[in-house]
């Protein structure tokens, strides 16, 4: 499960969850795997009202369904469900996700007079528009996008949580049975991380101490104006 505070191409708070469902089950009576229909899990319009009432009954459970908007359950949830050919198409899609910010620099197009403009395309348009908002409103809309203390971004579930008893090994074992050993494993070579040469002489840069800031309550005199940020050496 891949929970991410996302938004729309204009930095509208639009929260996603993504979810990996494995394409079968372990049997509780013979512990054989068993794959699902090919193409087909769960019927999406279904699941959408499914989604919404569970949500629904959990934040009331939870005592939190007042802090809910009460046209959030009278609205329609998109919930999409489709088949992904292997495993490496499900890491091409969630990678952006789980790693990007809310706004890439390139998108940044002028800055200036306390507004902010920058590009975006509308869903099933590959024309570049343009958006200006006022700074502030533009800081609120990518403050949106900000992880809140202690949220996990990306959560494992059931196979693939690490306290799951049956371990991957012997599951991917008994998933290459099922299918006749037709499944082949992909050989993944890693390469070494790139070491980043000095740029100005060419040499290897080697790590010698860390820098932190430290913000200090000290301020001017009679403990008036703003405090400030003093570098402390950190050697490892």
């Amino acid at each position: 499960m891949c929970p991410t505070p996302g938004g729309g191409r204009q930095l509208q708070y639009h929260p996603p969850i993504h979810y990996l469902v494995p394409g079968g089950a372990l049997s509780s009576a013979d512990g054989a795997w068993h794959a699902s229909s090919p193409g087909f899990l769960l019927p999406v319009k279904a699941l959408s009202k499914l989604f919404r009432a569970e949500f629904r009954h959990r934040m009331r459970a939870l005592g939190l369904e007042k802090l809910t908007p009460t046209e959030s359950w009278s609205l329609g949830w998109n919930v999409s469900c489709q088949v992904v050919p292997n495993a490496e198409a499900s890491l091409c899609y969630l990678a952006p996700y789980v790693f990007k910010v809310a706004i890439s620099d390139s998108r940044i197009l002028q800055v200036a007079d306390g507004r902010v403009s920058f590009s975006y395309r509308k869903v099933g348009s590959q024309r570049l528009r343009t958006l200006t908002l006022p700074a502030p409103e533009f800081i609120h809309r990518f403050l949106q996008h900000v992880l809140p203390t202690g949220f996990m971004k990306v959560r494992y579930y059931g196979l693939l949580s690490p306290n799951a008893k049956l371990p991957l090994s012997k599951l991917a074992a008994r998933i290459e049975l099922a299918h006749a050993f037709t499944v082949t494993v992909p050989e993944i070579e890693l390469s070494l991380w790139p070491v980043t040469p000095c740029q100005a002489y060419g040499g290897r840069l080697r790590f010698y101490r860390l820098l932190r800031l430290y913000r200090t309550a000290t301020a001017a005199a009679g403990g008036v104006g703003p405090p400030h940020w003093t570098l402390s050496p950190h050697t490892t």
